[in-house]
């Protein structure tokens, strides 16, 4: 698993945690949408178009 992919992870892991632990839903959400995001926005364009393809392939299943 990639760095990015741990990050991403881990972030919706803590806002699900959040969650239980009764803050607002929607610092929860915030969580788990954005650190996702953060790490997309994180790659390089080359990595983000890769990461496209592969996507793209797996849904053609």
């Amino acid at each position: 698993m990639s760095r990015n992919a741990k990050i991403a992870a881990g972030g919706v892991a803590v806002g699900l945690i959040l969650l239980l632990l009764g803050l607002p839903w929607w610092v929860a959400l915030l969580v788990v949408v954005g650190v996702p995001a953060a790490a997309y926005l994180a790659l390089d364009p080359s990595q983000r178009r890769r990461l496209r393809r592969i996507t793209r392939k797996e849904l053609g299943r």
